[in-house]
């Protein structure tokens, strides 16, 4: 789960708190078997390597055919030792079809470590716990019984609506690439694994995060290497030194501020919250993104650096072979954050030439995969803003950019505009996906099921 870029503000609104209208409860039999849903496949442990993926992938089939689905319109493709699942809900194609991302697979979770088992739903003190129960089986969940209740109401879409659930999206997102390649009709994706609704610390509604662009993870290799020799004859060109040298040159340059309709609308948001220095440098920011002195002011804060600018960073340092030998390899390993558009050689290219070492050697780690951000899409805006009425009356929607990856990243490289439209709403010191005793608030099945109903219906009706 790419966690909404807006969700660690909310300790800083204080009595700012938007608190919005609540909408009336979803229907509690609705909610009920949504909930068991997600308990039934929280249980299965779909960590890489346990075979239960598929598993998964073959239950859901099933609950959809079952539902009313066509057998020939769900497919379960095994990949490797995972699996993927797509189920289109026919339409009377006089509109493109739209698709509904969400990923199977979960990180890994010891039970020793953990409170509650991991792979058990317990629900107790308002929370649902469970490895996945929020990352990212709550909108699987959400989804599938959305489209279920769809199908019971005989709804009738103007497009296809094409179910496109992957099984590796925590680990190398081999079976996302697949599958972001087999739609090119489609007019665009929502994906339940990014954005979603901002809650204060009292539980009331903040901000709704429509997740619009990510920024590309990539990773460098710098390495520095010579002949060595016995530690009792020092030379000039110590590896280890020239290496340090080189990091010392990265560690004090900075790339240059970029901004986009996204970010500059998420600062805007951001500034008028919190005031104070920093809010005022994101509102002049957000008016002149060549503002030096604001960029300065909102750079030293590490919280927003990652949204004003590509950033890189030293993550790993290896080197020497012996105490006793001069080191004839060192290597570092700098790991970057890329802005939207910024293309991956270019960074490679500008960190060669920062360091200005030619004995230094720049390589790409593995192969980084970029995408643009996707344009603000007015039906997609539009349908947004109705969904999120439906559980917060006004509550503000803001669009914004992830530091991190999800299955949306390899849709826009196809193509395909994707949009992280989650239904969950949490408060930021509950969020503990990849982490110890993962929880989301019971509340958010009922308003996930409303969300996602009214989103849905609104695009494709």
């Amino acid at each position: 789960m790419t966690i909404p870029s807006l969700r660690y503000i909310t300790l800083a609104l204080g009595s700012l708190v938007a608190t919005g209208v609540q909408a009336s409860p979803a229907n509690s039999a609705h909610v009920k078997s949504t909930t068991d849903l997600l308990g039934k496949i929280v249980a299965m442990e779909t960590v890489k390597g346990r075979g239960q993926v598929p598993v998964m992938a073959e239950f859901l089939a099933k609950k959809l055919i079952d539902g009313g689905f066509s057998p020939e319109d769900v497919k379960v493709e095994r990949f490797e030792d995972t699996a993927t699942l797509v189920a289109r809900y026919r339409g009377n194609g006089s509109r493109r079809p739209m698709l509904i991302s969400n990923h199977m697979d979960v990180v890994e979770a010891v039970p020793a470590d953990w409170t509650r088992d991991p792979f058990t739903m317990i629900t107790e003190n308002g929370y649902h716990f469970g490895r996945g129960v929020y990352d990212n089986k709550l909108d699987v969940a959400l989804t599938v019984s959305t489209l279920l209740q769809l199908k019971a109401e005989g709804f009738r879409p103007s497009r296809d609506i094409i179910l496109v659930f992957s099984g590796d999206e925590e680990t190398d997102m081999r079976s996302t690439q697949a599958l972001s390649t087999r739609f090119p009709d489609a007019e665009f994706l929502l994906n339940g694994d990014g954005g979603g609704g901002t809650l204060a610390t009292d539980s009331k509604a903040v901000v709704y995060g429509l997740q619009t662009a990510e920024k590309t993870f990539a990773t460098f290799a710098i390495s520095v290497s010579n002949p060595g020799g016995h530690s009792s004859r020092p030379r000039r060109d110590n590896a280890i030194y020239q290496l340090a040298a080189a990091l010392q040159k990265l560690a004090a340059y900075e790339f240059p501020a970029q901004s986009s309709e996204q970010t500059r609308a998420s600062f805007r948001f951001t500034g008028q919250q919190i005031g104070g220095e920093l809010g005022k440098a994101m509102l002049r920011f957000a008016d002149n993104p060549n503002d030096a002195a604001a960029v300065a002011v909102i750079a030293a804060d590490p919280e927003y650096v990652g949204t004003l600018r590509t950033t890189c960073v030293a993550t790993l340092l290896s080197g020497g072979h012996a105490e006793n030998a001069l080191p004839q390899l060192a290597t570092a390993t700098v790991n970057c954050r890329i802005f939207p558009g910024v293309a991956v050689e270019s960074v490679r290219a500008r960190i060669a030439e920062v360091i200005a070492d030619p004995q230094a050697k720049v390589t790409e780690v593995g192969k980084a995969f970029a995408s643009d951000a996707s344009p603000l899409r007015d039906d997609v805006v539009q349908a947004v803003r109705k969904a999120v009425d439906a559980n917060f009356k006004g509550l503000p929607v803001v669009p914004g950019m992830s530091s991190g990856a999800t299955d949306s990243l390899y849709f826009r490289a196809a193509g395909i505009p994707s949009y992280g439209v989650s239904g969950a709403y949490v408060r930021p010191e509950d969020d503990y996906s990849h982490g110890l005793n993962e929880r989301v608030p019971v509340s958010t099945v009922a308003r996930g099921l409303k969300h996602w109903h009214v989103l849905v219906t609104e695009l494709a009706k």
